[in-house]
């Protein structure tokens, strides 16, 4: 089983007023927490799909093992970053069974989730893995490649996860449970230092 995993880190971050992707946690920016993190899942090739403040952020975080992409059109959405990562993928030629969609601002996930992700796509090869949120499915998900077709098709901020409302029927989702908090505010971001 090949995976190929693509954290997001395009946008703009404007409710929080600073570059969120560097914000600190433990010592460790929002970005590098989350490529130490893919970078636990072995013998996998990372992808880190940049946009607004990309070369402050490439400035910061020097990662030799991973590719970093530019979104010249993270205004649209999450949607164009997974677009312009898949693209990316097929442009290098990089062979995977699945592409496992991360995001740079949810710091409560432990690597052993992301684990328990991979373990069970590994057994359900043509179902999407997807995290639960209750009332809906979203990211962190892992897409078989069956699917990437129409996920170039997908547009806007909320393009992955009404996919995923679509697709339900194809989703199953890890059993054991885990803060899916993004940090998108000062007071979310506070209240996650404080809660450490």
């Amino acid at each position: 089983m090949q995976l190929a995993i693509l954290i997001l880190a395009a946008g703009k971050a404007s409710r929080m007023g600073a570059v969120k992707q560097l914000l600190k946690v433990k010592g460790t920016t929002l970005l590098e927490n989350a490529i130490a993190n893919s970078k636990k899942i072995k013998n996998t090739p990372v992808v880190c799909v940049l946009g607004a403040h990309a070369s402050e952020i490439k400035e910061t975080i020097s990662q030799k093992s991973i590719a970093f992409i530019i979104n010249k059109n993270y205004a649209q959405g999450l949607s164009s970053s997974i677009i312009a990562g898949i693209k990316y993928l097929q442009k290098q030629g990089i062979q995977f069974d699945g592409i496992f969609i991360q995001l740079a601002d949810q710091p409560a996930i432990e690597p052993a989730y992301y684990q328990e992700m991979t373990s069970l796509f590994s057994k359900e090869k043509t179902k999407i893995i997807a995290a639960n949120y209750g009332d809906n499915y979203g990211v962190p998900a892992i897409f078989p490649k069956k699917f990437i077709n129409d996920l170039l098709k997908i547009s806007g901020d909320k393009g992955a996860k009404e996919f995923l409302q679509k697709n339900k029927k194809e989703v199953i989702s890890p059993q054991v449970t885990v803060n899916l908090l993004d940090i998108d505010t000062p007071e979310e971001y506070n209240n996650y230092l404080n809660s450490l």
